[in-house]
């Protein structure tokens, strides 16, 4: 997906809610990942690309696929099947909920809390809900705020359709392609997080340029 810039009404440029939750993201888990790569004689820059590779092709499927479209399997081989098989877990999902996507990569801005964000889909069943994929070694906290920020998002300018069937995360992992479901009916505790986070990105903002 490309990156996109998000504008209030009156032209100023805010964060989004990937920048925000970036800013206070705890790289703890990164380093360990680096440094047992290089215990175990692996360039962690070409272990990276690849994964984020099979990742990039599984999200890709996915879209054109909720689109109507061809899928172009093309890269590596074992990136290739790492990504089919992400894919594959996708359809029998998605075929035994019979969830259908009724809006994807839908770029919003709220006006009220001043960030911008880009959900993955909002799904239609007997209730709306709104869905996101990863492609991860595991679900993490931040998963759920940012859900919770896209439901805002969503909220705000759609107040006429409510989402009332909670949030869908499904998960790809990067090394073997195993799919993970998890729903949460309400994630009012994420959004706290997040607001919290999002006054804390002003007060960070405003720290760095004091301090030049």
């Amino acid at each position: 997906m490309a990156h996109h810039i998000y504008k209030l009404q009156d032209g100023t440029r805010v964060p989004s809610v990937t920048t925000i939750l970036g800013r206070f993201k705890d790289a703890g888990p990164l380093m360990y990942w680096a440094y047992t790569c290089g215990v175990n004689g692996i360039d962690y820059r070409k272990a990276r690309d690849d994964a984020a590779d099979a990742g990039t092709l599984a999200h890709a499927a996915v879209e054109a696929h909720v689109r109507g479209k061809s899928i172009a399997w093309t890269g590596e081989p074992s990136v290739v099947e790492r990504a089919q098989k992400a894919f594959g877990a996708f359809l029998e999902w998605a075929e035994q909920t019979r969830l259908t996507v009724d809006k994807t990569e839908l770029p919003l801005v709220s006006e009220m809390y001043r960030f911008g964000g880009t959900f993955d889909a909002i799904l239609l069943g007997t209730k709306r809900a709104m869905g996101d994929w990863k492609s991860s070694n595991g679900i993490y906290g931040e998963y759920l705020a940012q859900l919770a920020a896209y439901g805002q998002l969503w909220k705000e300018n759609f107040p006429d359709q409510p989402i009332e069937g909670g949030f869908h995360l499904l998960r790809f992992d990067k090394t073997h392609g195993d799919f993970t479901h998890k729903w949460w009916g309400d994630l009012s505790v994420g959004w706290e997080y997040f607001l919290c986070l999002r006054q804390a990105y002003e007060c960070d903002k405003e720290l760095k340029q004091r301090a030049k």
